[in-house]
């Protein structure tokens, strides 16, 4: 236990401090980045190297027994998510939303089939096959919300691109499970050469179904209960105490049957959010007491994030040349699904330029999906998963970058000037300072 503080609070000091070490080099990344990197340097293939316990994570294992905070983050990072679901911000973007969501999503994972699919014309099928070619594919139309919600926040970015990026990824999320679902299915029945409906069509269906249902009944008596509270500091703490016990519960998995009833924790807190902004009167200043309990949880999350990519994967040229395709149609697949989705729907001009590039980033969501599809076949799910984390590792580190500078440019984020006085203290000579 000593160890595992230790080391989250290493975690979290390094995150800080690397944030400080960009503006002093007048680096202005997001913070996201200097998150992830600093994560690199004390995982390990770093100092880890060092193999002094307490430095930071000396070993995958390390990592997986601290792997509930970032558990315990999407939970809160899907729940804030919900808070962006407020009816009476949704009449004018609703619609529009939905139709890109699923759009984009879609989009990335045709582009990514397709390239794939060509790719296994020309190699070995025991090097590459077409079923870990759809099974990507499908992993492409997932976003990552954290990486997003983060340059989000930490700009106070607002503006028409946000308005519909936040929900956006949200729908995205359930667009990916079934198309996850659909595409493995069809992978695991190439490879076995049988057709499972079951897997393919109702399982992933309902799955979303019950989700939503429990993320809704949380959602409505955690309104029902705030009601009993009169302190601010109480409503927070039961706030808090429903999201970690929503995240419990949507671990939960069996079967009836044939049937495996299971749960999205992502889609469940957001759903969690969704009804408990539109229910409760006072979730607004309650959600405002969320964020600031949770940064530091988020910046724990992506350090953890970054000590577990696994840099080993630069060493096989086979994962380096897919990774590279992958990466490329992806990120074309996801511009040019919004970009054309957007110009149909007649929404802002701005909105169809840079909503794409928001887009990009990728991790937690796609992680999972890779992990299951490791169930393919020893060498397939291997193959599978080192791909993903080549694409994970590229996205991570620039997709929060491009993310704000679309942000940027389509003026939802406001880059605040030095004020005179600023610019004079720190220009001026320091022995006429004091004059």
């Amino acid at each position: 236990m000593e160890k595992e503080l230790l080391s989250i609070a290493i975690a979290m000091v390094s995150g800080l401090l690397m944030t400080r070490i960009f503006k002093l080099l007048h680096l202005n990344f997001p913070d996201v980045t200097s998150f992830l990197l600093s994560g690199v340097f004390i995982g390990p293939y770093c100092f880890g190297k060092l193999g002094i316990n307490g430095l930071g994570f000396n070993s995958f294992t390390d990592i997986e027994s601290v792997q509930i905070i970032s558990t315990v983050a999407l939970g809160f990072i899907a729940f804030s998510i919900g808070n962006e679901f407020r009816l009476s911000q949704l009449k004018g973007i609703g619609k529009q939303a939905v139709i890109v969501g699923i759009v984009q999503a879609l989009t990335a994972m045709f582009f990514v089939d397709v390239i794939l699919i060509i790719v296994t014309l020309f190699t070995d099928h025991n090097t590459f096959n077409i079923p870990g070619a759809i099974t990507l594919g499908a992993i492409a139309t997932a976003t990552a919300p954290a990486a997003t919600l983060m340059v989000v926040k930490q700009y106070k970015a607002n503006g028409k691109v946000t308005d519909i990026l936040l929900p956006i990824v949200a729908i995205d999320d359930a667009v990916g499970l079934v198309a996850f679902a659909v595409s493995f299915g069809i992978a695991n029945s190439l490879i076995s050469n049988t057709v499972n409906l079951l897997a393919v069509l109702i399982n992933p269906i309902l799955e979303i179904i019950f989700s939503l249902l429990l993320g809704a009944v949380m959602g409505y008596i955690l309104t029902k209960l705030e009601g009993l509270f009169y302190s601010n500091s109480n409503r927070l703490a039961m706030s808090l105490a429903f999201v970690f016990m929503t995240i419990s519960i949507a671990q939960i998995r069996f079967n009836i049957g044939s049937i495996t009833i299971s749960f999205s924790s992502l889609l469940v807190c957001m759903m969690l959010g969704t009804v408990f902004c539109n229910l409760c009167p006072r979730s607004g200043d309650i959600m405002n007491s969320v964020d600031k309990w949770t940064g530091p949880l988020f910046c724990l999350f992506f350090v953890i994030s970054g000590a577990d990519l696994d840099l080993s994967v630069f060493k096989q040229p086979i994962v380096i040349l897919i990774g590279i395709l992958y990466i490329l149609a992806r990120s074309f697949g996801k511009y040019f699904g919004a970009e054309k989705s957007c110009k149909l729907l007649n929404t802002d001009k701005k909105v169809s330029k840079y909503l794409g590039y928001t887009l990009l980033p990728q991790a937690g969501v796609a992680l999972g999906m890779a992990v299951q599809a490791e169930s393919l076949g020893s060498y397939e799910g291997k193959l599978i998963r080192n791909i993903v984390l080549f694409g994970v590792l590229i996205y991570e580190m620039f997709g929060p970058m491009i993310t704000k500078w679309a942000l940027t440019k389509s003026g939802d984020i406001v880059e605040k000037p030095k004020s005179k006085e600023t610019h004079e203290r720190f220009n001026t000579p320091k022995n006429h300072r004091h004059e």
